[in-house]
């Protein structure tokens, strides 16, 4: 039985960070490079799944208990990553049939815990890009750790020029990374790597058409994460235009609230917690899931 350990170490970066393809992703190389949020590190000590995303699905009020209790916070915390990594469970339950000799893509991998789960439930092979060598280096030394490194592997790659061969891989997905893109590149290397009847999904957080602009709380979230969100309406123009024809499209607003009315509360709060609730209260933004079958 592997035995798994821990450890939440700053990565040494020993990758080299790729040639971008414009100064905006050298940015966020560095910006990710240099992020190390407790909100991302102390959620993914509770069981070594680092991950980089939110949470979907009601709060669990008995697990949590008394707030007065000493125990209450380290609580909280499980509480939240076993949220977020529901979140990473319902994205999973739309890649289709996917089976031990295929392999994933996680465009966006962040330090890597939904490969890891993927690969569990899978048993297949998962490979992950991001531009941040910090997080390719975390992600590959948890996969040593757990002695899947067979199996797991991080890189250093723009997601919008990946090494994958034409038609190689069984199912893709972006897991709140896509607002660091632009959404006709990313679909289009999507679609190019993935097999004809592959699986693309993506969970993501989009402002709302209807809304008539970007909030000033989307705009919040924009200034604090470096990122440009899409709506809506952009990632359906865009699969289309790349051969990528969604079949689901989820709402998931009304399942993240409590994930961020939790987090509200916490000691890891970051500044932003206000700008999601009240976007996603006055129906500016929005958190979806689409998957998309390639064509």
């Amino acid at each position: 039985m592997t035995t798994e350990t821990t450890s939440t170490a700053p990565a040494t970066a020993t990758a080299k960070i790729p040639a971008p393809a414009t100064a905006y992703q050298e940015d966020i190389a560095r910006y990710w490079n240099n992020e190390a949020r407790p909100v991302n590190l102390r959620l993914g000590d509770v069981d070594g799944l680092y991950h980089h995303h939110y949470g979907i699905g009601d709060v669990d009020h008995t697990a949590l208990g008394d707030p007065a209790h000493s125990e209450y916070e380290k609580k909280l915390i499980a509480e939240l990553h076993r949220l977020e990594s529901a979140q990473a469970e319902f994205l999973m339950d739309h890649l289709g049939a996917v089976g031990p000799d295929d392999t994933l893509v996680d465009a966006g991998c962040g330090r890597g815990g939904s490969m890891v789960m993927a690969h569990r439930r899978f048993g297949c092979k998962v490979e992950g890009v991001t531009l941040s060598a910090t997080q390719a280096d975390f992600g590959n030394r948890r996969a040593r750790e757990l002695r899947i490194e067979d199996h797991v592997r991080s890189r250093v790659c723009n997601m919008l020029d990946t090494p994958f061969a034409k038609g190689s891989i069984a199912a893709s997905w972006n897991n709140e990374s896509t607002m660091y893109v632009d959404l006709h590149d990313l679909f289009a290397e999507h679609s190019r790597f993935l097999k004809v009847g592959g699986r693309y999904v993506t969970i993501t957080g989009c402002w709302n058409p209807r809304y008539g602009q970007p909030s000033k709380w989307v705009s919040q979230i924009n200034a604090h994460f470096e990122c440009n969100i899409h709506s809506r309406r952009e990632y359906l123009r865009a699969m289309a235009d790349n051969r990528l024809v969604p079949h689901t499209i989820v709402d998931l607003t009304p399942d993240t609230l409590p994930y961020w009315e939790l987090r509200a509360t916490s000691s890891l709060v970051t500044g932003i917690e206000e700008a999601f609730i009240e976007s996603y209260r006055d129906g500016s933004f929005q958190y979806v899931l689409i998957a998309a079958d390639r064509v």
